[in-house]
């Protein structure tokens, strides 16, 4: 990493100008969307009597010293601008008959910064390409929040998000209220506005589907790969470089999380990182992981023996979680709750932790009461999937049509005096993402093999 020289060569960077053209700069990936998004939050607003919205993309982040984090944009700000660069601003006026103005606050543009950290849209081009009403600097930023506020009964914003945005509603309304004996109204509510965009990014539109989609499909590729790989004495943390590899070949531009690489007691840790831990023969390796592709996450689990074949003990227990996420799949249909899934998933793991001999024999609704299998099950079967992995959005409702959700059940045995040591470190857990639609949920991240047979029949395969 190159550091700039204390004194630049003004003439070589003005050279330099022309080739810098923001145009190159990737546009917004749901162009035609943001603009029926940020309609359909105004006419909400309208019904309440107008306000101001105000949204920030969020800074950079210091990793440590003078390095930053990549960065990636706050979801909610992306959903409603593509605007996808640091230290920007949304807002939008809306009036009480619903008229809007949309600005964008930015970066200028800046030669010598953009030759070191890359091109910036700048205000000059950013309104026509994000579909704005107008763009200004950020150096422009509070003047416009006050002048737009003035006499609107709300602000709509995030709330206790970030210190610094806090901070800097409380400037400009203490701004606004000095105006009083010139004739300026203040605001006399601010609204946090998270749960009212949680409810429209909840049901995905088609072009957000088709990224996720697609987005699953990359995954998928990249599980493939580590499954083919791994062999007994290859590290986690090898396995975890093929799904990279795998999944910024395919185009993303991220993972979605931090993937997730567990051999043998580290796959009864649900979150465990991938390690120097060697792999052992019949050891299972769990590995749950996805990218992110133009925001949108995806997320697969899939767990396979080492060696290519499952132990019978192994096998066993595999085929109680795939008989689980059956259920759980068969379970997530329109009109349903979102518990339904997990509901069913209790049901099928319970009675096979029941016949496997791992909890104490009784009748399954005694099981499922007193939540015996917990020792075993611990986590939900399922959460939202979009923008964010674990995604915004109400839990207590009924699957509609394009909502998006993992369908994860597990099983974690670790050893005891009362549990088989065949069982003994075998962590299993069975993911993939499913779209909600007026019949059978799609499962969108089956292009990678779940039955415990194709599992070890793509395991045999060459490279």
């Amino acid at each position: 990493m190159t550091l700039p020289e204390p004194h630049q060569a003004t003439d070589f960077l003005r050279g330099l100008a022309p080739e810098l053209k923001p145009l190159e700069v990737t546009g917004p990936c749901h162009a035609d969307q943001h603009g029926k998004r940020r309609a359909a939050l105004a006419a909400r607003i309208a019904q309440q009597g107008g306000g101001l919205v105000i949204l920030s993309s969020g800074e950079e982040i210091v990793r440590n010293r003078d390095t930053t984090f990549p960065f990636r944009g706050d979801s909610d700000f992306l959903y409603m601008t593509g605007f996808p660069e640091p230290d920007a601003w949304w807002l939008m006026q809306v009036s009480p008959d619903g008229k809007t103005k949309n600005v964008i606050a930015c970066r200028p543009r800046d030669i010598e910064r953009e030759i070191w950290d890359g091109i910036r849209i700048g205000p000059e081009q950013a309104a026509e390409r994000f579909g704005m009403d107008c763009a200004i600097e950020i150096s422009e930023l509070d003047r416009t929040v006050i002048a737009l506020a003035a006499n609107l009964p709300a602000i709509y914003a995030h709330l206790a998000n970030h210190h610094d945005s806090d901070q800097k509603l409380r400037q400009w309304l203490h701004a606004l209220r000095a105006q009083a004996r010139a004739g300026v109204n203040a605001p006399d509510r601010i609204i946090d506005f998270g749960q009212s965009i949680a409810r429209q990014r909840l049901v995905k539109d088609s072009s957000e589907i088709s990224t996720m989609r697609q987005a699953a499909n990359f995954s998928a590729a990249g599980h493939i790969r580590a499954m083919r790989f791994t062999r007994p004495g290859h590290r986690e943390y090898e396995i975890e470089a093929e799904l990279l590899h795998a999944f910024r070949s395919a185009g993303s531009q991220s993972v979605a999380y931090g993937s997730i690489v567990a051999a043998g007691p580290h796959s009864c840790i649900l979150h465990h990182r991938a390690g120097v831990r060697a792999i052992r023969d019949e050891e299972l390796v769990l590995v749950d992981a996805g990218c992110e592709l133009d925001g949108y996450a995806s997320d697969i689990t899939r767990t396979f023996p080492a060696n290519g074949k499952f132990t019978a003990h192994q096998r066993a227990a595999y085929d109680v979680v795939l008989a689980a996420q059956e259920a759980a799949t068969k379970a997530t249909q329109v009109g349903e709750s979102f518990t339904a899934p997990h509901t069913a998933a209790v049901r099928v793991l319970t009675q096979g932790l029941l016949d496997l001999g791992l909890i104490p024999k009784q009748s399954l609704e005694g099981a499922v009461d007193s939540g015996a299998y917990k020792r075993f099950y611990m986590h939900r079967t399922g959460h939202w999937l979009g923008l964010d992995v674990h995604d915004v959005g109400d839990y207590n409702t009924r699957l509609t049509p394009g909502m998006v959700l993992t369908i994860e059940p597990g099983l974690y045995i670790r050893p005891a005096e009362d549990i088989d040591p065949g069982f003994w470190n075998t962590g299993i857990r069975i993911e993939d993402d499913a779209l909600v639609t007026s019949g059978e949920a799609e499962l969108l991240t089956r292009g990678v093999p779940v039955a415990a047979d194709a599992i070890e029949a793509l395991m045999r395969k060459p490279d």
